[in-house]
């Protein structure tokens, strides 16, 4: 008798067969499926990272052209950026790196 009078205060579209379907039918998909909210969260923060990336290396071999067609266009250039960047020498020649000292 409990159990009657409560069901009569439950809205007869809760009760339906329908409306546990779809319900059943939300959980299962946002939930348990496997391309579930967290896994589809997690490719999308994975996606926008690879995006990040992608502008960064997008970035870098525009630069990398760039020194590339100045390095190629002067032997003068490319011996400097040899020896800076490199620390090549000349036979004969002494190179001394100076490296500033750390403040303790």
């Amino acid at each position: 008798m409990q159990i009657s009078a409560i069901l009569d205060r439950v809205p007869r579209f809760l009760r339906s067969f329908y409306f546990f379907t779809t319900v059943g039918f939300l959980l299962w998909m946002f939930v348990f499926d496997s391309n579930d909210l967290l896994k589809q969260y997690d490719m999308y923060a994975k996606w926008r990272e690879l995006q990040a990336e992608k502008e960064y290396y997008l970035k870098n071999i525009e630069t990398v052209k760039k020194d590339r067609a100045e390095l190629l266009s002067s032997p003068e250039l490319l011996e400097k950026f040899a020896r800076e960047k490199y620390i090549m020498k000349r036979p004969g020649e002494d190179v001394f790196i100076l490296v500033p000292q750390e403040a303790n």
